[in-house]
């Protein structure tokens, strides 16, 4: 049976002792199905961090605002990454749910911190998927000319049905399409890397294009305040603390997992990020982020086409993991009792022939599809702060992990350097955080605040009944 992981006091941090709900009746709640190893979790993560599309969809971006910077923000970005991945892997094998950070936050910092969590992870999960199914209709164009609203809108709807299938399938299918990806990736680096136009010094001494054409160079400033984007283009490494609950054997697979899609993926985006930077014609043509038509001023039309149908693909593919990722956040969160009773029994409900969470994967992809008629600009911006919000709380739990019960445990990975890691991980997203427009800031803050009212005056009332944070009984016991 799940049972529900309780702290000695409803507001303190939890212990990481199982106990049930004072007054529930003993129940045998549904349970995911444990059906995917370190491979099957790996493509799944790697399709999650979806390397390819961020690097055809979200890095012209950064070639706009960096130039040739855009390399040198990255690698400072995957240093970060790396720190998170050690965080996020003895998180994940020491409080492995589907809940992902707010299970491990709330476990370890207290459930209110959890729920703050949890907020800026819905902020996350909500705003990228469509973000990047709206660039799938640019990459269709040598086949055929679709708005890219409507292309994007029907992109989340495929990704939404697919995610109602079983999870072991999705890891097959998203595998494929990820080899289309590495593909595309591949041999948009050796195409660059065979046209360079300027020297790799660039990659040391940023510049951008200036006025008139003329180069301008790239100050610190901008590459710290460019980070909040980079940390959003490796964003999804951690997914496998998400699928936890579906992981074989997850105290040796979770870390696995985590640490070896960040490689995996950092090498995807960054090889390719290098050679285009080198690679294309002048600092106007990088600016503008067109890499189809880069491929094709390489090569011909032919190479052109076959990469921009292996980028729609990829970003497909994205679509797909990430409604299964986010649909496993909205399952936890009703397991939790984080709403009303009948939006928790709906979020709740597992489909009786694949296991998947049904309704939470509609309340994902519906509204993602819909969101593809909406201006998203100013978006790229708050799901840049989110995520270093995000990554600045597990910072925080890491630094409580090794206390109470928790100090000693057995079966735990363990990062090396610990505490100096998540210290200075926590001042280094800070300062980023600091760096972010006014704006981003303030829309995030203002979600958040919503977020600590509904907590004030619904779920503190409730706190015996609602967001008790669980944790399957055989990873407590384990």
């Amino acid at each position: 049976m799940t049972d529900i992981l309780r702290p000695p006091s409803p507001d303190a941090p939890g212990t990481g002792q199982a106990a049930t709900t004072p007054g529930a009746t003993p129940h045998e709640a549904p349970k995911l199905n444990r059906s995917i190893g370190v491979v099957g979790g790996t493509l799944l993560t790697l399709s999650c961090l979806t390397p390819a599309s961020s690097l055809f969809v979200i890095v012209p971006g950064s070639f706009a605002s960096l130039g040739t910077g855009t390399a040198l923000t990255l690698v400072i970005a995957v240093v970060l990454c790396v720190a998170v991945a050690f965080c996020y892997s003895e998180l994940g094998t020491l409080i492995p749910s589907a809940g992902g950070e707010y299970a491990m936050v709330g476990t370890l910092t207290g459930r209110f911190s959890g729920w703050l969590v949890f907020i800026q992870a819905l902020i996350v999960v909500m705003i990228v998927p469509p973000i990047i199914a709206l660039g799938t209709a640019e990459y269709l164009a040598p086949i055929v000319h679709v708005d890219a609203k409507v292309m994007g809108a029907a992109v989340m709807l495929l990704a939404t049905v697919m995610g109602l299938l079983d999870l072991r399938a999705n890891a097959w299918i998203t595998g494929i399409f990820l080899v289309l990806e590495v593909v595309a990736s591949g041999v948009v680096a050796f195409l660059g890397f065979s046209h360079t136009h300027r020297s790799a010094s660039v990659l040391i001494h940023p510049v951008m294009a200036g006025a008139h054409g003329a180069s301008t160079p790239v100050s610190a400033g901008l590459i710290v305040a460019g980070l909040a984007a980079a940390l959003f283009i490796l964003q999804g490494f951690s997914t496998a603390v998400y699928l936890s609950e579906e992981m074989e054997n997850p105290r040796r697979t979770v870390s696995r997992t985590v640490l070896w899609t960040l490689a995996i993926g950092a090498a995807v985006v960054l090889v390719p990020v290098v050679a285009i930077t080198l690679g294309a014609p002048d600092l106007t043509t990088l600016a503008g982020g067109d890499v189809a038509g880069m491929v094709q001023h390489w090569s011909d039309s032919a190479v052109g086409t076959f990469i921009s149908l292996c980028i729609a693909l990829a970003i497909i593919n994205a679509a797909i993991v990430m409604v299964i990722q986010n649909s496993r956040v909205l399952y936890a969160s009703a397991r939790d009792n984080a709403w009303p009773a009948p939006v928790n029994r709906a979020f709740g409900n597992l489909s009786k022939r694949f296991g998947a969470p049904w309704i939470a994967t509609l309340a994902v992809g519906v509204p993602g599809a819909i969101l593809c008629f909406v201006p998203v600009d100013t978006l790229n911006g708050v799901t840049g702060v989110a995520v270093a919000a995000l990554y600045a709380f597990v910072a925080l739990a890491a630094l409580a992990c090794r206390r109470g019960v928790h100090k000693g445990r057995e079966g735990v990975w363990r990062m090396p350097l610990w505490p100096v890691v998540p210290a200075l991980l926590l001042a280094v997203l800070v300062w980023v955080l600091a760096q972010q427009t006014a704006r981003d800031l303030l829309i995030t803050a203002g979600v958040t605040a919503a977020a600590a009212l509904y907590w004030v005056f619904y779920l503190r009332p409730r706190k015996e009944t609602h967001w008790v944070i669980t944790i399957p009984e055989d990873e407590l016991t384990g």
